[in-house]
């Protein structure tokens, strides 16, 4: 997935737009989304109220200091890491924690409005020409595919030439978010095999002091407490974590497929009416335009 900044405060619920600018000639260029993050609540909140969940769960039951064991958590959490780092480069590592920065501040564009936003553009460009959208070149740079769309189509290149070079940067962005959230799932995968091994190694711990039965107990409880850990780490945060990465990934690529058929279709100087025909076959059902109807 690629860094989208923002070049706008995050203060709303959904994307707004830009008023309309005006171009030489008294020519008004087309309205199109403003680029702001938002804190995503969706991800924030359900992370937030499902330990909250846990830790409630666990002081209703009893002392929630019970649950809390520094070698354990050095087990879990310092194997899951080494073991993860095995698998992947240095900048898969980092690639994955920028993942989980942009899970939980969102791009606030959503798909109807970049469907409009492409279909004003092939509009604009069919009335008034390519070169009329060269001021937006200054306005889109939070949308990095759509800035390369406008750029493309203002520079004049032909429509298999463009639709190439805005392909082959969907294809990289989605195998960057991929490889992102393929980090999570061996993470999600190891964790709870790291409270395994941490509990075998409690359970041995355990055996050499049956001369006491006293501490039996405790630790057992102990040696327990790391694959409730591993099991936390993995089902309740990693593994939810690669698929809203996957699923943020999937939403991307669809917005930026709408930007890549409009790039096309003013290259080959199409009826914008064949535009939206094509958007819409693209679109879920609820999320079709009908600005032609």
């Amino acid at each position: 997935m690629s860094d989208r900044s923002a070049n706008q405060p995050a203060g709303r619920g959904e994307a707004e737009t830009a008023a309309p600018a005006t171009a030489g000639g008294g020519v008004r260029n087309p309205t199109m989304p403003r680029f702001y993050r938002r804190l995503d609540l969706a991800t924030v909140l359900g992370l937030g109220v499902g330990l909250t969940l846990v830790v409630g769960a666990l002081a209703l039951g009893g002392s929630v200091g019970a649950f809390f064991d520094l070698p354990s958590t050095l087990i879990v959490l310092g194997g899951t890491v080494a073991i993860t780092a095995i698998s992947f480069s240095p900048p898969d590592l980092r690639a994955a924690l920028g993942a989980i920065g942009r899970t939980m501040v969102a791009n606030a564009l959503d798909v109807r409005s970049a469907a409009n936003a492409a279909l004003s553009l092939a509009e604009h460009a069919r009335r008034h020409g390519a070169l009329s959208l060269q001021p937006l070149l200054r306005t889109t740079r939070g949308w990095p595919v759509m800035h390369r769309a406008v750029e493309l189509i203002v520079d004049g290149l032909p429509a298999d030439d463009a639709e190439r070079i805005l392909r082959t940067e969907i294809d990289s962005n989605m195998a960057r978010a991929r490889m992102a959230s393929a980090v999570l799932r061996r993470a999600a995968e190891v964790a709870p095999a790291m409270g395994l091994i941490g509990t075998l190694v409690g359970l041995v711990q355990m055996l050499g002091s049956l001369s006491n039965p006293s501490a039996i107990g405790p630790a057992m409880a102990v040696a327990l407490i790391t694959t409730f850990y591993g099991a936390i780490l993995g089902s309740m945060v990693l593994a939810p974590l690669a698929a809203k990465i996957d699923r943020n990934a999937d939403r991307d690529a669809l917005i930026d497929g709408l930007f890549l058929l409009a790039a096309g279709s003013v290259a080959r100087q199409e009826n914008p009416r064949r535009l939206e025909m094509l958007i819409n076959t693209v679109l879920p059902p609820d999320l079709r335009i009908s600005n032609y109807d």
